[in-house]
């Protein structure tokens, strides 16, 4: 019975992230999750300059469900693993849309017209603005290829191993 409620867990995971994929530039109720993490990165790296507090708001926003997978599967709870990596692969390509506004800079930002967009400060800091669309295009790809595998690894884990009556699903 567990292995078909970690599958049917696995399943409406999976599902939820690929219907993402379809609306990916609307805003969805992961994004508030998202938002936290991403303005935490900001703040808790302001100290190491600007170039890196700003990268940082995408960095940890992409970090912290790679490190919720990665924990997971240090501790053999491989479902729950594969879950927060589909969040991660969300992640990417929710940076993707962020990225590739850094021309037009159409995106309703925290804090309004007064607040730098931050792709628009990272790639015209590192002479790459002209190849936001390519960028842009290359994140969400990873994005996707991630989530991909994760939702097949995932059924896979939850359809071929054994479930003991200690390990659960951790999220």
């Amino acid at each position: 019975m567990k292995k078909y409620l970690n599958l049917l867990s696995v399943i409406v995971a999976g599902a939820y992230f690929w219907s993402y994929t379809k609306t990916y530039t609307q805003w969805h109720f992961i994004d508030y999750i998202n938002l936290i993490f991403h303005e935490a990165g900001h703040t808790i790296f302001f100290l190491f300059g600007k170039f890196f507090a700003i990268a940082a708001g995408s960095g940890l926003q992409i970090a912290i469900p790679l490190g919720l997978a990665g924990y997971f599967f240090y501790h053999h709870k491989y479902i729950s693993s594969s879950i927060c990596l589909m969040w991660t692969g969300q992640n990417f390509m929710n940076v993707s849309i962020y990225v590739r506004d850094a021309v037009t800079m159409n995106l309703e930002l925290l804090g309004g017209d007064y607040v730098i967009h931050d792709w628009n400060y990272l790639l015209s800091e590192m002479g790459l603005l002209h190849k936001t669309d390519s960028i842009a295009q290359l994140i969400f790809i990873i994005g996707f290829l991630i989530l991909f595998s994760a939702t097949v690894w995932g059924i896979q884990s939850a359809w071929n191993t054994h479930i003991s009556d200690t390990e659960k699903i951790h999220i």
